[in-house]
């Protein structure tokens, strides 16, 4: 079971570019951006351009530093698989010692790697597909799609963006879909004080920057509008996404006109200065301790020591669970205060969005913490885990609204069925909520005034075992071909999810009205809900989140 939620919170549910039959071969497209020419892949009605580097590789000197433009192109390019991924942390499940753990580790580490591709820095690639008619005079709606994986795992090899544009053409909407990689965990999102002097915390948001600023000034070339752009992400990426929205005083630069997130909202993150133990950690593990300029060091450091280093850091899966060691935090230039803060403070880019969660964000994230059994162990987890700041009475309060009654717990309306550990249901919906369906909502009272906005709650897959609507269970609705596909489609196109494929009308979510699309099992696939459950808890949850950013 474990092996397959890692592979849902990855994405390898993106089944579709594994299950799509295969599609009649015709010649080979290029493309010619500056003097270089790049060869695709023509597959069907749609033409598919590989691992495009966007950017300078991060190698180097230009290791934990900002992006640079990538030179004007010239000469021939294979565009025809894709580049690297970059390096990520190992991921650890919490299984013990034993054949199951040894066995796990191997599928994980070893032959899912065989699936995604190659790992290396050199890795700031992105990937384009668009429909095999379009021309540099199409002008078509552009959506940018952003990885998942804790900001610290991931990449674009398993998301195949064909079946968005095969259902675009369906629709006779069609659009060009991107995707990109981005520098992942520590050298993505490296913290300590000796980042925020330098400038180069949130590296990873950078990289994302920069594939923004390359559509605006290629992608015509491929039949796409620079100036119809959708940022669109799942988990990180959908965090991502919100994070882009509140950056840079709300100004989207012209970089795009609409976000799509899902599990993701603007998350309650504080200083770089969080994450100092773990820069000193792989400073020492180094052997930069005695380096006079410790962040120059590790720009020199041979990327074995430096990846073992890393990988004895907290993963997503590790006890402390989204706690993360590496994520973005206030750096003073990408993030100039707390997410939140900043929404708070009007720092929000006005452009229709659409945000939502699965029902059971927390459950996934609740197995790493499985010998949290008693309420003095759970209180004692949440204040050391998550707000060590925080007053007896503060937690003592949160937990009378997230009681041990597992008929309460998530997986919810589930009754007395999944509880793990007496206490698994109670913290997989203080987990879920924290960092997924509190954001959310704060997102949504302080926006939906200002600019246009939809939400939804994903319930399907309620049945998983242990997991039910657990976090990454709607990629599938995505990129498997599902009803979200059409909404996000027509979203792309027209800023609003409504249109022409013959679906429920999704509401504009308002605070008068605060209704959200649900996506449901069974024979009603969706309804519409108010977006009300859990009031007061997650109302205090924002309280404390605001006070005691992680």
């Amino acid at each position: 079971m474990a092996i397959r939620v890692l592979l849902a919170c990855l994405g390898a549910f993106a089944s579709s570019a594994v299950l799509a039959a295969p599609a009649p071969r015709a010649s080979a497209p290029t493309v010619t951006l500056d003097s270089g020419t790049f060869t695709g892949v023509a597959s069907g009605k749609i033409n598919k351009f590989l691992g495009i580097p966007y950017a300078q590789p991060p190698t180097g000197d230009l290791r934990f530093n900002l992006p640079q433009s990538v030179a004007a192109y010239s000469g021939s390019y294979d565009a025809t698989s894709f580049g690297n991924e970059c390096p990520q942390q190992a991921i650890n499940l919490p299984l013990g010692n034993g054949l199951l753990a040894n066995e796990t580790n191997f599928i994980i580490n070893t032959a899912y790697r065989l699936i995604t591709g190659p790992i290396g820095e050199d890795c700031l690639h992105l990937n384009v597909w668009t429909p095999a008619s379009a021309t540099p005079n199409s002008k078509l709606p552009v959506a940018m799609w952003i990885f998942g994986g804790g900001f610290e795992i991931g990449g674009t090899s398993i998301y195949d963006g064909g079946g968005i544009v095969q259902r675009s053409l369906d629709l006779n909407e069609p659009v060009v879909v991107v995707s990109i990689n981005y520098r992942v965990s520590a050298w993505g999102f490296l913290a300590g004080s000796e980042v925020k002097a330098a400038g180069v915390g949130n590296l990873g948001l950078q990289d994302q920057r920069e594939a923004l600023r390359w559509i605006q000034k290629y992608i015509g070339l491929f039949g796409g509008d620079p100036s119809k752009v959708t940022i669109w992400g799942e988990s990180a990426g959908a965090i991502s996404v919100a994070l882009q929205m509140v950056t840079n005083g709300g100004n989207t630069e012209g970089l795009f006109r609409g976000a799509f997130m899902e599990s993701g909202s603007p998350i309650p993150v504080g200083d770089i200065s969080h994450g100092q133990k773990y820069y000193d950690s792989i400073v020492a593990a180094t052997g930069c301790s005695g380096a006079s300029d410790t962040l120059q060091c590790l720009r020199g450091v041979p990327l074995n020591t430096l990846q073992k280093a890393v990988d004895a850091t907290p993963g997503i899966f590790s006890y402390q669970s989204l706690n993360l060691a590496w994520l973005p935090r206030v750096d003073g230039v990408f993030l100039t205060d707390t997410p939140q803060n900043l929404v708070l403070s009007g720092s929000v880019a006005k452009v229709p969005f659409i945000t939502g969660d699965c029902d059971d964000e927390g459950t996934l994230f609740s197995l790493t913490n499985l010998n949290v059994t008693t309420d003095s162990e759970t209180r004692t987890y949440i204040h050391d885990t998550y707000m060590p700041a925080a007053s007896t009475d503060e937690v003592n309060k949160l937990l009378t609204y997230y009681t041990a009654d597992i008929t309460n717990g998530s997986p919810y309306d589930t009754g007395i069925f999944n509880a793990l550990t007496p206490q698994y249901k109670r913290l997989a919906g203080i987990q879920g909520d924290l960092v997924f369906q509190a954001p959310r909502r704060f997102f949504l009272q302080k926006q939906a005034g200002a600019q246009k906005a939809w939400s939804f709650l994903s319930k399907r897959l309620k049945a998983f075992p242990a997991l039910g609507s657990a976090h990454a269970t709607d990629i599938l609705n995505v990129f498997a071909g599902g009803d979200m596909t059409s909404y996000l489609v027509q979203f792309v196109n027209n800023l609003d999810p409504n249109g022409k494929a013959n679906l429920l009308q999704w509401p504009q979510y308002t605070t008068a009205s605060p209704k959200q699309m649900t996506f449901l099992d069974g024979l009603t696939p969706r309804e519409v809900t108010d977006d009300t459950y859990r009031a007061e808890g997650i109302s205090y949850i924002t309280e404390l989140s605001l006070k005691y950013p992680l």
